[in-house]
């Protein structure tokens, strides 16, 4: 079991910052690719960015420049730095990580499971 505690959302004007953090804890040890989602009401849970164990990154088109994924495995924690925001950004953002299964002493690819954040609120407006 993983559970992942979000931080850092809230009000901030267009063009200002904000860093989203989201911490793993339980069973951490096999986690591989963690991300970062957001969804505006009416609207699907869109992908933000994504980011492998070894720090590949990958950012939907409307946040390329903008955005920034990171990560501290020695922490278990995932980053999102968002600057510049617009009004468009404005959603609440989930953090995810796929934990893989613990077999005989590695983490194996097979059977992935998913684990969400509870979700935090991001408002850009003037």
């Amino acid at each position: 079991q993983v559970q992942l505690v979000e931080s850092g959302g809230g009000l901030v004007r267009p063009g200002g910052s904000l860093r989203l953090s989201c911490a793993a804890s339980g069973d951490t040890m096999c986690i591989s690719d963690m991300a970062w989602y957001r969804q505006a009401p009416g609207k699907e849970r869109d992908l933000v960015a994504t980011i492998t164990y070894g720090g590949i990154t990958d950012y939907t088109d409307s946040v390329k420049g903008r955005f920034t994924i990171s990560r501290d495995n020695g922490k278990s924690t995932v980053y999102l730095q968002m600057n510049s925001l617009k009004p468009e950004d404005t959603a609440v953002y989930y953090c995810n990580t796929r934990v893989l299964p613990f077999v005989q002493n590695m983490c194996v690819i097979g059977d992935p499971r998913d684990y969400w954040g509870q979700g935090t609120q991001v408002t850009v407006s003037s």
